[in-house]
């Protein structure tokens, strides 16, 4: 059995990704979640992750770090994450691959926040930059490979990459082209995605340096998340 440790659901971005693919693709595992601890979680996370971060995947006797490295091994164990089709397959990886790697100006200006919405003070030319390219490469994906999901019929690892983007595109209400924004609508409609934010939305916890991060840039205009208790 597969155990998948993450870190609070409604701002964890990076344990979003394989939990969401999991979940989706009928692959069973069972959940740790490890909330945030203030100041540093690297002591309490290096007990189950030699980074000291979340997410992590153990199987057996083996460690799997990083949504990268997750993401390949279930692919080598779980036939269909990645296309079977060769130039899907490439196109699918190549934009994983810079979701990784990419987007700064969204991650420090959007962060992901379930369960708020946000009005952004201002829109710098750099996430401008992000958002046209992700647009961009949405509206590439699902026009080469006919949609509904970024390489085809069916929602695999480059749709799990980038679903933390749609929950972004809610909190601070992303503007978006129409196929881009319908893309964003039906991850976020996905029974997965609906089960994070509900379990993000009833989390007792709050992490302060998340919530400065998003105060930061904008003002929240709705908090949607159980009060916490006194």
């Amino acid at each position: 059995m597969y155990e998948l440790f993450i870190g609070n659901k409604n701002y964890s971005s990076w344990s979003l990704r394989p939990w969401v693919l999991m979940q989706a693709r009928d692959i069973a595992f069972t959940e740790h979640v490890m909330p945030f601890q203030p100041g540093s979680s690297y002591e309490s996370f290096r007990k189950f992750s030699p980074t000291g971060k979340v997410p992590c995947l153990r199987h057996d006797d083996l460690v799997v770090w990083d949504t990268i490295g997750i993401a390949g091994y279930l692919a080598e164990r779980h036939a269909g994450l990645w296309p079977d089709d060769r130039r899907a397959r490439t196109w699918a990886r190549c934009a994983a691959a810079e979701m990784h790697s990419s987007f700064m100006a969204l991650r420090n200006t959007c962060g992901m926040s379930v369960g708020v919405r946000v009005r952004l003070r201002a829109w710098p030319d750099a996430l401008k930059a992000d958002i046209r390219r992700i647009d961009e490469l949405w509206n590439e994906g699902l026009t080469r490979f006919g949609g509904p999901f970024l390489a085809g019929e069916q929602f695999s690892i480059v749709d799990a990459f980038y679903c933390p983007v749609a929950f972004r595109v809610q909190t601070y209400d992303i503007p978006l082209s129409p196929r881009a924004a319908e893309y964003a609508s039906r991850l976020l409609q996905l029974p997965a995605m609906r089960a994070w934010e509900a379990a993000g939305l009833a989390e007792p916890w709050r992490d302060q340096a998340h919530d400065d991060e998003v105060l930061q840039y904008g003002d929240v205009v709705a908090d949607l998340r159980a009060p916490v208790a006194a």
